[in-house]
């Protein structure tokens, strides 16, 4: 096969790559340039797409013996991916870019112009299973638990899935590692990004003050209705949010409060006790069924609501635009705005059986 390998300069996409090429395709990789002033270096852990990355990603491919390039997507990445995130959150919305980025970027923007340009797959240094079964996809947890990136790929299509390739599903970290270095890759070693990548400096906050201002408000408690203080915009906050309330006085019970609503349009932000963030009732819509079978009926499945949270048992109720989850114990700190993915565990594992973006929550 034709295989176009997304290469970002870390050691996953390398490996990935290079297995393509054990496999026997006919690679080619490709770098993503995604800002149009991308940082010479890159800081520790933080932030990813800078010109050392770059150089990375060129120098695996000439180890490789594959032609290689750059795409310039800087563009589409500020329209698809920085504006929705600062728009959700200037809406009271909690957003994971990294989802909008795999589905928008990695699997629309770069998979069409794949297909475009005769390439059969993408291949990527993904965290997760895929096989085609009866000529559908089915999307599974990769085997190490610790890296899986299922969640952040849920939200792919069908069609997306059946051109995509996870060559390091079936892989452990350490054994990821342990194969770069044996192949003389020199991004062995190299930290993986954390954070948000177009963030480097990891101040989400102070970001999104420069592209929203300021947009004062009000913080109110709960359970008294009163004004507990002011701040200068909700995209300060998110639900579940503890620290940097920015609330001088404490509860009366000296307990810690934690932001439990935002509305943006009167710029709102309720707050209150740990107890009050439970919620049993999950609503979503944009569902994406990755394997093409809408669940008929009440499907006793497991969601997970975060990248890196914890999961919990549930009964999903959907009709093919929308899900209702009927949580079987509490989450806390679900946030509107945010992925949340179906799972159900069978014999080879939890497979994925949808995603939808959270529209609102309840007990």
């Amino acid at each position: 096969m034709q295989v176009l390998a997304a290469m970002s300069g870390g050691v996953d996409s390398a490996v990935a790559a290079a297995r393509a090429v054990d496999a026997g395709h006919e690679v080619t990789g490709v770098h993503l340039a995604l800002s149009p002033q991308p940082g010479t270096l890159r800081s520790g852990a933080r932030g990813c797409c800078t010109i050392e990355d770059a150089g990375d990603a060129r120098r695996v491919a000439d180890l490789l013996g594959i032609p290689f390039y750059v795409w310039d997507f800087a563009e589409r990445f500020d329209e698809e991916v920085i504006e929705t995130f600062v728009g959700e959150y200037a809406a009271g919305r909690t957003p994971n870019p990294c989802v909008t980025c795999n589905e928008k970027i990695k699997f629309e923007a770069l998979l069409d112009k794949a297909m475009a340009l005769g390439f059969d797959a993408v291949s990527t240094g993904h965290y997760a299973r895929l096989a085609i079964v009866d000529g559908a996809p089915v999307l599974r947890r990769s085997a190490d638990p610790d890296k899986d990136q299922s969640y952040v790929l849920a939200s792919l299509t069908p069609e997306q899935l059946r051109h995509a390739m996870f060559p390091l599903g079936d892989s452990h970290k350490s054994e990821v590692r342990a194969e770069a270095e044996r192949r003389g890759l020199a991004v062995a070693s190299k930290p993986d990004s954390h954070d948000i990548c177009f963030i480097p400096d990891g101040d989400t906050a102070k970001f999104l003050e420069s592209r929203l201002g300021e947009r004062p408000g009000t913080l109110v408690e709960e359970s008294s209705g009163a004004v507990l203080g002011e701040h200068s915009g909700v995209h300060h906050f998110t639900v579940g949010q503890r620290k940097g309330l920015g609330i001088e006085a404490p509860a009366p019970d000296g307990r810690p409060r934690y932001v439990l609503d935002i509305e943006p349009v009167s710029a709102t932000v309720t707050v209150g006790s740990a107890e009050r963030l439970g919620v049993t009732r999950i609503d979503a819509d944009r569902a994406v069924w990755p394997s093409e079978r809408v669940p008929v009926g009440p499907t006793e499945c497991v969601v997970q609501v975060r990248a890196h949270g914890g999961t919990a048992p549930a009964v999903a109720d959907c009709d093919g635009e929308s899900i209702r989850v009927s949580l079987r114990e509490e989450l806390r700190g679900v946030a509107p705005g945010q992925t949340v993915v179906l799972y159900q565990p069978d014999e080879r594992g939890d497979r994925v059986l949808g995603s939808g973006k959270i529209a609102d929550t309840g007990r």
